[in-house]
């Protein structure tokens, strides 16, 4: 007679191959560096990616900073075969509203027994201050994986690792207006201002990723309008 202990060792094996999968949920900002993160975290045996999180202005139905149109996000997302959180927020919208939003995605995660949630930061300290700080009572751990990676080198390892992003927004204090709709190339890298960030990491500009190895296939994007508000100059993506 077989025992107990030995009559299902796939049970106990599957037990603890699950018990090792960190479940991630991904801040997802349509732009290169959240793109870039997943498909770093992909790479990772012990990570499993369960969404992305992403917050959408109400009022216009777009990623806020980026201004995505949903119809791309849900494009990239179904690319990336993942399902959408979306974060709704009102507009104009207070940090309080933000955080309290935030708080009732925090809690979702929670409930659906996600471990972690994975941002693409670069090097802004106190951007990840805030957002441990903001976890730090949730029981999610805060995760960065291209944390530090220097900004001239991950460029260059985007692009030829077959990233594909076009730039959505240019801040007009950084950048001349005509970078926005630009390719994210290394023709870009080389047209940047030398005081500019090569990632965009200090708000020179955001990006719209359309194709590369984290998407089971690229994005068609057709370019929109270009308009200037308040000193910010966005490339409309169909």
């Amino acid at each position: 007679m077989i025992s107990s202990n030995m009559s299902q060792p796939w049970a106990v094996h599957l037990r603890g191959y699950n018990h090792s999968m960190k479940r991630v949920l991904l801040s997802w900002s349509s732009g290169k560096d959240s793109a870039w993160a997943l498909h770093l975290l992909r790479r990772q045996a012990d990570i499993e990616l369960v969404g992305l999180l992403t917050t959408l202005n109400s009022e216009f139905d777009r990623v806020a900073m980026h201004g995505t149109r949903r119809s791309v996000l849900e494009a990239q997302a179904a690319a990336a075969r993942l399902p959408l959180w979306n974060v709704p927020l009102p507009w104009p919208c207070s940090n309080e509203a933000y955080e309290a939003l935030m708080a009732d995605a925090c809690k979702r995660a929670v409930d659906e027994r996600v471990d972690a949630i994975a941002f693409g930061d670069l090097f802004l300290h106190d951007i990840r201050a805030y957002r441990e700080k903001q976890l730090a009572s949730t029981g999610l751990e805060p995760l960065f994986p291209l944390w530090e990676i220097p900004t001239p080198a991950l460029a260059r390892e985007m692009i030829a690792g077959g990233l594909r992003a076009k730039l959505a927004c240019v801040d007009t204090k950084q950048l001349p207006e005509s970078f926005a709709g630009r390719e994210f190339d290394a023709s870009l890298l080389r047209d940047l201002p030398p005081e500019a960030d090569p990632c965009g990491e200090n708000g020179e500009f955001h990006t719209c990723v359309y194709g590369g190895p984290m998407f089971t296939e690229p994005i068609k994007l057709e370019a929109g309008e270009v308009v200037n508000r308040d000193g910010f100059v966005y490339a409309d993506f169909l």
